[in-house]
């Protein structure tokens, strides 16, 4: 089992950056796939970006995509989130998420995501 703890929101200007953080502990030694999910009030969650084990492969939204980079450090057991020309409509609680899986792979689904932390807020101001 993993425990995950998001960090670095806060509240920004539109047109400004956050980088959030996604720590991992307990069974970290197995290799898992890592993905970037937010959920802003009265919507439903929806998925932003996820990047394999090995780093080699990522996928993003179309609303993220040219604006936030997903990257890992497994070294440090930590994922990372680089927001950057951030928009009011990307305010929301931003949740990381893993999945046991092998080095290449990225679940397709949401629910295909075996743990998740309690989140982190991002607040967008116009």
């Amino acid at each position: 089992q993993v425990r995950l703890v998001e960090s670095g929101g806060g509240l920004v200007q539109a047109g400004g950056s956050l980088r959030l953080s996604c720590a991992a502990s307990g069974r970290t030694s197995s290799s898992y796939a890592t993905g970037w999910f937010r959920q802003a009030p009265g919507k439903e969650r929806e998925s932003v970006a996820a990047i394999s084990w090995s780093g080699y492969n990522t996928t993003y939204a179309d609303s993220v995509k040219g604006r936030f980079t997903i990257s890992r450090d497994n070294a440090k057991n930590t994922a990372y989130l680089q927001m950057n020309n951030l928009k009011p409509e990307d305010t929301a609680v931003y949740y990381c998420a893993v999945r046991y899986s092998d080095r290449y792979y990225i679940p397709t689904k949401i629910a295909r995501y075996d743990y998740w932390g309690q989140g982190t807020h991002v607040t967008v101001s116009s």
